[in-house]
This record gives C-alpha cells, sequence and structure tokens, in this order.
C-alpha cells in the first residue's frame, strides 16, 4: 500500500524502476504488482495484463475469492487493467501514473464496474 505507480515496473522481487512515463519512479504498474503478489505463492504471471488475463482459470463474479485477478478495460482486445481481489467488492491495485497502490472497491465504482472484463483464478 502507498508504493508509487511506475509504467513498467515491479518484479517477481517487489518494486522496480519502470519505463517510458515510469522511468525515474520506483514501484509497480497493475500487472506488476499482480505478478509480484502471485510470486509469494510460487505462482509465475507474465508482466502484460493481457497475459495474465489468458493465466490460470476463469471465475464468475460468485466464485471471486481473494487473490483472484479482476480485470477492466473497454472494448474486444485485451483487458487495460488489472488488480488483485480483496473480497468484498474491494481490489488492491496500482491505478495510474502520479497515484499509489491503493484498495478501491470496484463492483460500487461508476467507473471501475462499467469496465469490469472478467476474473482469473491463477495457478
Amino acid at each position: 500500500m502507498g508504493t508509487p505507480f511506475s509504467w513498467g515496473g515491479g518484479t517477481p522481487s517487489g518494486p522496480t524502476t519502470g519505463i517510458g512515463r515510469g522511468a525515474h519512479t520506483k514501484g509497480f504498474d497493475c500487472s506488476g504488482l499482480t505478478l509480484y503478489a502471485w510470486s509469494k505463492a510460487g505462482i509465475r504471471l507474465g508482466h502484460y495484463t493481457g497475459t495474465q488475463f489468458r493465466q490460470g482459470r476463469r471465475v464468475t463474479l460468485g466464485e471471486l475469492r481473494k487473490g483472484d485477478l479482476v480485470f477492466f478495460g473497454g472494448g474486444t482486445g485485451d483487458p487495460t487493467h488489472v488488480g488483485l481481489n480483496l473480497g468484498g467488492g474491494v481490489m488492491i491495485h496500482a491505478p495510474k501514473t502520479g497515484d499509489v497502490v491503493r484498495r478501491t472497491p470496484f463492483l460500487t465504482s461508476t467507473y471501475y464496474r462499467p469496465l469490469y472484463r472478467g476474473a482469473v483464478r491463477p495457478g
């Protein structure tokens, strides 16, 4: 919590300096945060939201467990954002440049709920 967003940042070892817009900030982007968290359980994830969307078993909203990956983004291509389900419709995520890792309600959010694309249970 509170770690800066850094585009391209994050490895299984923790926050890193990112690339591009994240080149001067040590932190996580959304998929870097999720790959770091799941690495603690011995699961290796790719560092791209679209790749993570295809890694693991799809689960419904009713099947969500703590730690499941929740995905967001309009359109039909790969999702553009991922967070970790904490339960109760809340996720932890690295939102965007200039922000920090935080908890956010996603099921009741007027921003995130319409962009919800599904959930995956890695491993």
